[in-house]
């Protein structure tokens, strides 16, 4: 993707830090810390913490309020766990999320069901665990496979 830096925001990343958990965008270096350390980017290499700052930073506003990848992040806070420079991002997440329904990149009807996505993955994993715990022996994946069939089941009711 090319980068035409006088068609991009200059002003997003001061937006961005106005926002309450922002403050700190300024100061990465892009160790790419945050990137390692994302259980999403684990399983997603479109998912990347670092890119995104990278973007915030250049002031690609439209490209990042647009993207779905603000909302694959799972909030689990490993990305600030590691970040040598405080930068809080999975709050600057939260901000991105706020100032695409804001700006009208998303309606915010689609705010509610990424959070009916993170109830039901919080209650699967729960229900999963505890399930594997039960059984301590045996065949962990026949386990999860079971227990997913059967919440997948019990949603649809």
């Amino acid at each position: 993707m090319a980068i035409v830096l006088n068609e991009q925001d200059v002003n997003f990343k001061n937006d961005v830090a106005a926002e309450p958990g922002g403050q700190n965008i300024k100061v990465c270096f892009a160790c790419g810390l945050c990137t390692a350390s994302c259980p999403v980017s684990g399983v997603d290499t479109v998912y990347n913490p670092r890119r995104i700052i990278r973007m915030i930073l250049l002031g690609m506003r439209k490209a990042v309020l647009s993207s779905s990848v603000i909302w694959l992040c799972s909030q689990c806070y490993s990305c600030q766990a590691h970040c040598p420079q405080s930068v809080d991002f999975a709050d600057i997440i939260k901000a991105l999320r706020y100032m695409a329904v804001r700006e009208g990149y998303v309606h915010p009807t689609f705010v509610n069901k990424v959070k009916e996505i993170d109830t039901f993955r919080e209650e699967l994993r729960n229900r999963m665990v505890n399930e594997i715990m039960d059984k301590r022996s045996g065949e962990v994946t026949t386990a999860i496979s079971e227990l997913a069939e059967r919440v997948l089941l019990s949603s649809k009711v």
